[in-house]
């Protein structure tokens, strides 16, 4: 479980694309500040059962970070 309280800029990078898996979206109430946190689950193919893979929670200045990076990098994408 990783809680990231700051982003650095986006840099470019060449790879590739990841296997698809299924995630999940909270908001956490911690009682002194509000975090959404993104759980990833195993491939479909994994043996055992679905259980979370990955937990990443971001406060408000890294949300904030990813979302100047989000439209930064797909600036047409509508919020309204």
């Amino acid at each position: 479980m990783a809680l990231i309280r700051k982003l650095g800029a986006p840099e470019n990078r060449t790879g590739r694309e990841h296997d698809e898996v299924e995630c999940k979206l909270y908001v956490v109430h911690t009682g002194h500040e509000i975090l959404i946190q993104i759980d990833t689950f195993g491939r479909p193919t994994r043996k055992s059962e679905m259980k979370v893979s990955q937990t990443i929670q971001l406060d408000r200045a890294a949300a904030r970070g990813l979302l100047s990076a989000i439209i930064g990098t797909f600036p047409d994408i509508n919020l309204s």
